[in-house]
């Protein structure tokens, strides 16, 4: 090199001690905020990829140079291991023998020297690389030229290279940190359009209060983002919706389908449909609370159009509106038990007003049906002496009083196993026959035992033509309106049966006095005619001294008994008082009256033990008496029977007219 190219070169602004040396670089106004971005020793071990870019961008930028085409080049890291370069060159260089490499990294600058025989006497430079903020050497750039060019042209060549490679080092490595920023950027630009949309679904959710409102703003949500893509929202079965997009989530088959597979699992589910040319994936995303998944937001989209899907964003609003569906499920449920607790208190008073059992179940049944929209209701009950299930109130006229066996059909079914009973589809679930489901076509159906004083009594059931039509809060509510019906009921039985005490004779088990009275009393309001017998003991103070009360008391048992057994269904038996009997037939004349005394009276001589016989007086009435009254009736049969005993007894006396023999 000439003495004016030596000048030159050390007054150039491409020198080693500026632009390659250690130290940092001149802050001027014409520097942007990235270059002042530079590289760490951290960094020095991951350098490879970004050197191996570098040092490729500058041999094409330096393919015109002909000193720089006529030698082989390579870089070694700081620690002396091999980077990039001539693949002639990595045996050499990998095995860290070079003197030169060894001196340029000792001394931290330019180094040139002569090769061993292994490269064939040509000249080696090394110029290290520093990074452009702190000055820290990160790379060595080799040179193997020709011997003719000489060592301090090759080494001036090979610093003015290293200066030309670093900074094509940091334009790669600017336009990665520019890369990343712009990734960056783009990625809260899109975070920012993700939390915008986020905010304003999910605030136009919050601000719905009832759960069908809360999925239609859901599935609008979702159709504004993509309106090219199939959506559905597949529910759980304790919620029914109007939407057209909301369908019910059925767990038939569970394994075929995806939106199924994501509410049993709980998690995001994407699959490709690959039977289908136009390639289709199905994604199901959970719809959850705190207390569990309520449905799947299910989307099929083209394969081309996956890539502009925001999982994420979808998980956050399924995640949303999972929570506002919980929010309006609880107010619902809130207005619900409000409303409940209402139709309760109401059903309680309107059955408290009456104690009579049929009109109970008849408003049981009416109520029911439209309190829970059911078609038909019918309420059974166990009838102990037939031992059987009784119907007592059907709005299904044909089964009105039906007997049936008490483990036949869905009543049967819920009688005996004291447990509650919801069917969506008898069609395909069918645990029983059932008159009344066949009969009325019904496929839905609800049912709960009906208990009364701690014991199941009956059974109440509701059903519909509709599949699926009831829900979980039907079945709940249908218990809890049960319970209050089988407290009127067992107040209705307790006061039957506190009345058939109070109107029963409990020696005899005959009625009582007052209310054959209030019987006769109501007979003459609507019958034509009617009679009454009285039946006295003979001697039955006799009977009490030789046998004593206690047989007494047996013998009016085993008179009172073939009384009872004597006459009709319709006809009424009382105690008149002490050991007088009195029987009432309605609609019978004297003749008919004569008849069942006669009868009443030859079997006890009969069947008695010790052997008795009984006095009879019978009186009648009829439409064309001027004077009808109860005590007419009952002095003229008394007066009869006085006769009857002052004959001879064991006889009949018809109205002052002895009829009967000994």
């Amino acid at each position: 090199m000439s003495e004016e190219q030596r000048k030159v070169s050390e007054s150039s602004p491409g020198s080693t001690a500026m632009f390659n040396g250690p130290g940092r670089i001149p802050k001027t106004e014409s520097y942007v905020w990235h270059q002042t971005m530079d590289i760490t020793p951290s960094d020095f071990p991951y350098l490879q990829q970004l050197m191996e870019e570098s040092f490729e961008e500058w041999m094409k930028e330096s393919a015109g140079l002909q000193m720089v085409s006529k030698a082989d080049w390579a870089v070694i890291s700081s620690t002396g291991e091999w980077l990039v370069g001539d693949p002639m060159l990595q045996e050499y260089f990998s095995a860290g023998d070079d003197s030169t490499l060894k001196r340029a990294l000792e001394i931290r600058a330019a180094a040139a020297g002569s090769s061993e025989d292994r490269l064939g006497g040509k000249i080696v430079c090394a110029s290290p690389v520093f990074s452009r903020t702190h000055g820290d050497l990160f790379a060595v750039l080799i040179s193997v030229s020709s011997a003719e060019i000489g060592k301090e042209q090759a080494q001036f060549m090979t610093e003015a290279a290293a200066l030309m490679l670093r900074a094509c080092f940091y334009r790669r490595f600017e336009c990665i940190f520019v890369e990343d920023l712009a990734k960056i950027h783009s990625q809260a630009e899109r975070e920012a359009r993700r939390r915008s949309v986020l905010f304003q679904v999910v605030k136009r959710m919050h601000a719905q209060i009832n759960v069908d409102g809360v999925l239609t703003e859901m599935l609008v949500s979702v159709l504004d983002l993509y309106p090219n893509v199939n959506v559905k929202l597949f529910m759980s079965q304790d919620h029914q919706s109007s939407h057209p997009l909301v369908r019910p989530l059925l767990l038939h088959h569970w394994q075929e389908k995806v939106y199924v597979r994501t509410f049993m699992e709980g998690a995001l589910t994407i699959c490709e449909n690959r039977d289908q040319p136009q390639g289709l994936i199905e994604i199901g995303v959970p719809v959850g609370g705190k207390q569990g998944v309520y449905g799947v937001l299910h989307l099929v989209v083209k394969r081309e159009e996956m890539e502009d899907m925001d999982l994420d964003l979808l998980g956050m609003m399924a995640d949303a509106a999972g929570t506002a569906f919980e929010n309006a499920k609880l107010y619902e449920q809130s207005n619900l038990m409000i409303h409940e607790l209402r139709m309760i208190n109401e059903l309680t008073q309107q059955l408290n007003k009456s104690l009579q059992l049929a009109d109970i179940y008849q408003f049981a049944n009416e109520e029911l049906r439209k309190i829970l929209a059911a078609e038909y209701c019918c309420i059974l009950s166990y009838n102990e002496e037939l031992g059987g299930l009784e119907v007592m109130s059907c709005n299904a006229a044909w089964l009105t009083k039906e007997m049936f066996e008490k483990d036949y059909g869905l009543g049967g079914l819920v009688y005996h196993s004291k447990e509650p009973l919801i069917l969506a589809d008898y069609t395909e679930e069918r645990p029983a026959v059932s008159k009344l489901m066949d009969t009325t076509g019904s496929n839905s159906t609800i049912a709960t035992p009906l208990t009364v004083n701690g014991e199941i009594q009956g059974v109440i059931l509701l059903t519909h033509r509709k599949k699926h039509y009831f829900s979980y809060d039907n079945y709940r509510l249908l218990q809890a309106l049960t319970s209050h019906i089988g407290l009127a009921v067992g107040n209705a039985s307790l006061h039957a049966e506190v009345r058939r005490m109070a109107n029963r004779d409990m020696l005899t088990e005959l009625y009582a006095r007052h209310y054959l009275d209030e019987a006769i009393h109501e007979c003459q309001s609507r019958d034509f005619c009617g009679s009454l017998i009285v039946v006295d003991i003979d001697q039955f103070k006799q009977v009490n001294d030789t046998f004593g009360h206690q047989r007494g008391d047996k013998i009016l048992k085993q008179v009172s008994g073939i009384v009872r057994t004597s006459i009709r269904q319709s006809d009424i038996a009382a105690r008149w008082g002490g050991e007088e009997l009195a029987v009432y037939l309605p609609g019978l004349g004297i003749e008919q009256a004569l008849q069942v005394a006669e009868r009443i009276r030859l079997r006890v001589a009969d069947e008695t033990e010790p052997r008795v016989t009984v006095s009879c007086g019978i009186s009648e009435w009829n439409w064309m008496h001027d004077r009808i009254s109860v005590e007419s009736l009952f002095y003229r049969a008394d007066m009869a029977l006085y006769e009857a005993k002052n004959s001879g007894r064991n006889r009949i006396v018809v109205e002052k007219t002895d009829t009967s023999e000994e």
